[in-house]
């Protein structure tokens, strides 16, 4: 099965750096996206750091750990890495990032997160999300309180409850499913899915999906045609 990804980022119409990074990398079948947060541009620093870490580890395990092993430790040595830039640099204090990673073995796809980036799959013309915000306003989401449309534009909707780099150790949420022919996967920052609803991002991926680069140009406009607010950053995988 071929697999075919793309990536497109943007700083948005509001911001003046872009925080997100990213890696859409066809040929090992490593996918992610990190948003970075933190002053000074550390937040800029740590979404970097996190991505090329995860990217680097997930390639130096190769075939020595089971993909699921491989995934996690590659999230836990990204999370050293930026926690421990912490105590060298005063100016890094306090930064953090996402980091939401997809990766396919053995006709399977293997996904981990932190944070409230996001993972989308379309399958059969019908969108999931396959990843939770790890955030307060999510929890009031999943109990009813608040729809998923207002969760952009709650007050404390940028207070996330886990990332990269806040600790010592961090708690990725892990999912596997079955990979299949015509799948298309998309991970990307909040700055796309608090201006895009799921209904225009299932849209966009159906007519678009055989086209990750398309694909991906196309979410990133969209969100900034509704005002840019963030940095956006779209990844999206489609199995051929």
């Amino acid at each position: 099965m071929r697999i075919e990804g793309a990536a497109f980022s943007d700083r948005g119409k509001v911001r003046n750096t872009n925080e997100d990074s990213f890696i859409a990398d066809s040929e090992t079948a490593i996918f992610l996206v990190a948003d970075g947060m933190g002053g000074h541009a550390a937040g800029e620093i740590a979404g970097r750091m996190a991505a090329r870490t995860t990217a680097e580890t997930l390639s130096r395990h190769g075939t020595h750990l089971e993909p699921k092993e491989r995934l996690l430790a590659a999230v836990k040595q990204a999370n050293t890495c930026v926690y421990e830039a912490q105590k060298l640099e005063p100016a890094y204090r306090g930064m953090g990032s996402t980091l939401t990673a997809l990766t396919f073995s053995g006709g399977l796809y293997y996904l981990a997160h932190v944070g409230d980036s996001r993972a989308y799959l379309l399958r059969g013309g019908m969108i999931r999300q396959l990843s939770r915000d790890h955030s307060n306003v999510w929890l009031l989401y999943e109990s009813g309180e608040i729809t998923k449309e207002e969760i952009a534009g709650h007050p404390y909707k940028n207070l996330i409850s886990r990332c990269i780099g806040a600790g010592p150790e961090v708690e990725a949420d892990f999912a596997c499913g079955a990979a299949l022919l015509d799948d298309v996967y998309l991970l990307c920052s909040d700055g796309l899915t608090d201006i895009l609803a799921d209904g225009v991002i299932r849209q966009i991926l159906t007519e678009s999906g055989r086209y990750p680069k398309k694909a991906c140009e196309r979410l990133v406009n969209a969100a900034n045609a509704g005002g840019g607010p963030d940095n956006i950053t779209a990844v999206v995988v489609s199995l051929g």
